[in-house]
């Protein structure tokens, strides 16, 4: 990702001399694609250990895929923050979960828009899957990706791909959340059963998430 954002900033570079009369839209995408130059090369080098990135035009860094492969312990999204294990030990490295998504490889569209990044990307789950958070149509519920919010945890110009990559990373452990849901059928299953759930989940992950 490194040479693609190399690439695209070389390109960059040969627009400098664009007409004064160029429009608006076209000045929106190059203020986006000078912000992604940067934001992809933080992105590869801070991307989870779990996730891995791939762009189907490396001319068009705003349209990428992610995989994410859960794992059954994961890297704390903060750092120096320490927890406990399953075994009563204490770690700064490592977080368990309960590893519902373990062994299931689940693939995200990521689109970022023109006016980005005043607007958030817009994400999708391709892969189906049994998630409190996360529709089988592929809509998500991740606070960040809100463009307006009461709380204010949703979307701002603050923000890069990186908040993104590490949001969708951890709807699969810390951010994996059944009291607010968008899948509410899900969220009612886990609370009923929580080993019917899981049994569902690996079904699911069988036939959709390999």
């Amino acid at each position: 990702m490194l040479t693609l954002a190399s690439k695209l900033k070389r390109d960059d570079g040969g627009k400098t001399g664009r007409a004064s009369g160029a429009s608006d839209s076209t000045h929106r995408v190059s203020i986006r694609d000078r912000l992604l130059t940067k934001e992809v090369a933080e992105l590869e080098a801070n991307l989870p250990s779990t996730c891995k990135a791939s762009f189907p035009d490396e001319d068009k860094l705003h349209h990428f895929q992610l995989a994410v492969s859960p794992a059954l312990c994961f890297e704390p999204q903060w750092p120096n923050t320490f927890v406990r294990l399953r075994n009563g030990d204490s770690t700064a490295a490592t977080v368990w979960d309960e590893g519902y998504y373990q062994s299931g490889r689940f693939q995200f569209e990521i689109d970022v828009p023109e006016a980005y990044n005043m607007v958030p990307p817009k994400v999708r789950c391709l892969t189906r899957i049994w998630h409190p958070n996360i529709t089988e149509n592929g809509e998500i519920c991740l606070s960040l990706l809100r463009e307006h919010s009461i709380d204010g945890t949703g979307w701002a110009p603050t923000r890069t791909l990186k908040d993104v990559v590490w949001g969708l990373n951890s709807l699969f452990t810390d951010l994996l959340n059944f009291d607010d849901p968008l899948n509410i059928d899900a969220a009612e299953h886990h609370l009923r059963d929580k080993e019917d759930f899981r049994n569902k989940v690996q079904d699911y992950i069988k036939h959709y998430a390999r």
